[in-house]
């Protein structure tokens, strides 16, 4: 089905709200405009939220997480006697 929006002075669109719906795309929400030669495809895009790490971070948590050598020995024998 073929919608239809007016490009602006400032090279803006509305998308028409039933294809907004169709698509599942809401205010604020990004888009992906894809050059296809002729064509432009537009699409929701996904936004994933990732959060970073400094080494000093990273470094305490390797220091947690260290087994001393009694855990060490139960981790081993645990293993060794599931084969």
């Amino acid at each position: 089905m073929a919608e239809y929006a007016q490009v602006t002075g400032r090279g803006q669109i509305t998308l028409p709200a039933a294809l907004r719906k169709r698509l599942g795309i809401e205010r604020g929400d990004l888009v992906i405009l894809e050059d296809r030669g002729h064509e432009v495809a537009i699409r929701p895009a996904v936004v994933l939220e990732f959060e970073t790490y400094s080494d000093e971070q990273i470094a305490q948590w390797d220091k947690e997480d260290k087994l001393d050598e009694d855990e060490r020995q139960a981790v081993l024998a645990a293993l060794a006697s599931k084969r």
